[in-house]
């Protein structure tokens, strides 16, 4: 089957006076690990149930195969969005058990695998009799993963799935992630707070700030476009003028800046500073690391 491109055109969602999503616009390529990241309440959960039309939107239309996917059973069904558990469970799954939580899956997602479901059961040592409930948020997190991966839905996305997670179950679930990745070249979408351990396995980046889509592309393109520059304050300075400056840090005399210039660019000044490279995390916090905390 010819993998299929799931587009948002111009999605808007409000709640309240607060807008959730501003304009957002994006396609998902087949065969790619999308991470979504921002800060909380940036809307990564609400673009994640718009996408999958589990919520209505205000203004937009999502598409997956050039179809529209609200009320559109055959698209849905290749879009699994496993969602994180914790906090306040919704009445109508609180009590449910996990065995008839991952039943509904079965039953929904037209490419589910059972066999890799219970292995996925097994890895994560979930109890199937116990109910949503009354699992440790470790096993809620595990459950969310077992969803996700055993769905084989074409588009699969994911929050927050490592939250509740321990580091040797966080590297457990990554190492499965890329396992499937590898045998199935499904899409998968991973909304994380995590970003040093997940940051590895991304290959496209999408930055949410205040509801906008404010990055959309290539990781490690990403990450070329940015650098650190530290040195004397003054040199500095001269250094990064005329590039964007994000992030400054001073001590003394002494100043880092980050900066939206390639390292190369700023060495070639030839002044006096040190030029280094930058995680994902430190562009998000250079990008982002202003944005007031909200809904």
């Amino acid at each position: 089957m010819e993998p299929k491109i799931l587009t948002a055109a111009n999605l808007r969602k409000t709640y309240g006076r607060q807008t959730a999503l501003d304009d957002v616009s994006l396609t998902l390529e087949p065969g790619h690990i999308y991470g979504l990241i921002g800060r909380n309440g940036a809307g990564k959960t609400t673009l994640l149930a718009g996408l999958t039309a589990q919520i209505p939107l205000d203004a937009g239309e999502v598409c997956y195969g050039g179809a529209p996917v609200w009320e559109n059973e055959t698209a849905l069904g290749e879009l699994c969005f496993s969602r994180e558990l914790g906090g306040k469970l919704a009445a109508s799954i609180a009590g449910m058990r996990v065995k008839d939580y991952l039943r509904a899956g079965r039953l929904f997602y037209p490419h589910w695998d059972e066999a890799y479901a219970r292995e996925l059961i097994k890895q994560f040592g979930l109890e199937e009799k116990k109910r949503l409930n009354a699992l440790s948020k470790g096993m809620m997190s595990a459950v969310t993963i077992v969803l996700a991966l055993a769905s084989r839905a074409p588009v699969t996305m994911m929050d927050e799935p490592a939250a509740g997670l321990d580091v040797v179950a966080r590297e457990d679930f990554y190492r499965l992630l890329l396992e499937d990745y590898a045998a199935t070249g499904r899409t998968f979408v991973i909304s994380t707070h995590i970003l040093e351990e997940a940051s590895t396995v991304f290959d496209r980046v999408l930055i949410l700030k205040e509801g906008r889509l404010i990055e959309d592309c290539d990781a490690d393109a990403l990450l070329a476009q940015f650098c650190t520059v530290s040195g004397r304050d003054d040199v500095v300075a001269a250094a990064c003028e005329g590039y964007a400056v994000l992030r400054t840090e001073t001590l003394g005399r002494q100043t880092m800046c980050a900066v939206r210039a390639p390292a190369g660019a700023v060495a070639a000044r030839g002044l006096d500073v040190d030029c280094g490279a930058v995680t994902l995390q430190q562009v998000f916090v250079a990008l982002c690391g202003h944005e007031q905390e909200g809904r």
